[in-house]
């Protein structure tokens, strides 16, 4: 099967267990790996037969900024069954980073694959 992937969408949001979490808005940078086949938009060079991961891009960043999930967890399951329902896709792999959430690391995260 054929990926489309969207690496480290970086957004804005309130996610966090802790009382001064949500209360701000952190950075996060969300990955994707959707299965589609891309047979046809190859050979026809149509948008229309293609995944358009602008689209896709705008429904994450909208999904994420409304939500104010606690757990990085949720967000990344709320984000892959979003797509899997709004999106002709047959699987997504979603990964979520908090940078700077863990002292001494570059980021902390998840990653989920869903059917």
């Amino acid at each position: 099967m054929d990926k489309v992937f969207i690496k480290d969408l970086e957004v804005e949001t309130v996610i966090g267990i802790y009382d001064w979490e949500r209360e701000v808005r952190q950075l996060i940078s969300i990955s994707l790996v959707m299965d589609f086949d891309l047979t046809k938009a190859a050979k026809t060079d149509k948008i229309e037969d293609s995944l358009n991961y602008k689209k896709i891009s705008k429904r994450v960043i909208k999904l994420a900024e409304t939500l104010k999930s606690k757990l990085i967890e949720n967000l990344a399951q709320k984000i892959a069954d979003t797509i899997l329902k709004e999106f002709p896709v047959s699987s997504i792999v979603v990964t979520v980073e908090k940078p700077g959430a863990l002292r001494g690391s570059r980021s902390v995260g998840v990653t989920i694959k869903r059917p």
